[in-house]
């Protein structure tokens, strides 16, 4: 008997205590706060874990990705440089013509051959000594034509950008093909001769061209190729198109300059003339006939 009522008083205290407001609340939080731990404890294991393993993350500051140089993308950056080794040892045998230049500049950028005046569409560079030369990239690219040409001299073309390329013309010995990619200063034939400009010996007929367009190489020697991007040639093309190939009485007749309009006869003038001259005698002959028969009757 004694147990039985000792039980139910247990019974009744024990759910007076869960009746109470703040008993389930705290289950649970001691609950949410016994599991939270236990994976903050599982996470910090596992970190530990992956620390003495190797990792091969390649987003960690200073960790190296690789052994392989990085290849620079954007080239605009890069200044055109003379094509050759050492700028000191060369000279300019015939600079570039120049349609805004004088005429004496003029006549000495014209290039005869074929008893034909050429205007000079790049520049002609020698060795001070005459011997030949390492000829380099002036700029980096792409090597797109490899032309052997008995009047040019041979020709290396390297192209830099949508529509700008450069051109080495009278070289010899080349040491890149077509689809090489050149770095600026790498060295791609030597210098030799050609037969359009005899004169000017051994060297190499460099020039810089954009859209198919030559442009004065000394203009954008020490600029970056963004400088040429953002140039426009549209009229240079047409002014070269119109003083190509002339020969060289041409030449010599735009050195002299021309007549004025106003002194020259008119076609036919002189003929014209003569033709009224006549008309005018016949008419005064006319009239000394008509008074001479008027008189005799």
């Amino acid at each position: 008997m004694r147990e039985e009522e000792k039980r139910s008083s247990q019974d009744k205290s024990k759910n007076s205590f869960f009746k109470k407001r703040w008993v389930y609340p705290t289950v649970y939080i001691a609950s949410a706060a016994i599991i939270l731990t236990g994976v903050l404890w599982y996470q910090n294991s596992g970190t530990e874990n992956m620390d003495q393993s190797e990792y091969k993350a390649t987003d960690m500051p200073g960790k190296k990705m690789n052994d392989q140089p990085a290849v620079e993308v954007n080239r605009s950056m890069e200044n055109f440089v003379m094509p050759v080794v050492n700028e000191d040892d060369a000279v300019i045998q015939m600079q570039f013509y120049d349609n805004d230049g004088d005429a004496a500049e003029q006549e000495a950028a014209l290039v005869f051959y074929d008893n034909t005046y050429h205007p000079n569409t790049g520049l002609d560079i020698a060795s001070k000594d005459g011997k030949e030369f390492d000829v380099i990239a002036s700029l980096s690219g792409t090597v797109t034509n490899v032309m052997e040409d008995a009047v040019l001299g041979n020709v290396i073309e390297i192209e830099h950008d949508k529509g700008i390329v450069t051109q080495y013309q009278s070289v010899k010995d080349y040491e890149v093909k077509v689809g090489d990619q050149v770095e600026q200063g790498q060295v791609i034939a030597k210098s030799g001769t050609s037969l359009i400009n005899e004169k000017a010996g051994n060297h190499v007929h460099f020039e810089i061209r954009k859209d198919n367009v030559p442009v004065n190489p000394h203009e954008y020697f020490n600029k970056p190729l963004s400088a040429l991007q953002d140039a426009n040639v549209t009229e240079e093309k047409a002014s070269s198109e119109t003083d190509a190939g002339k020969s060289e009485e041409a030449a010599e007749e735009d050195a002299e300059g021309t007549t004025p309009a106003e002194d020259k006869p008119a076609e036919g003038g002189s003929d014209k003339k003569d033709e009224d001259k006549d008309a005018g005698e016949d008419k005064d002959k006319d009239s000394s006939t008509d008074s001479d028969t008027s008189s005799n009757s």
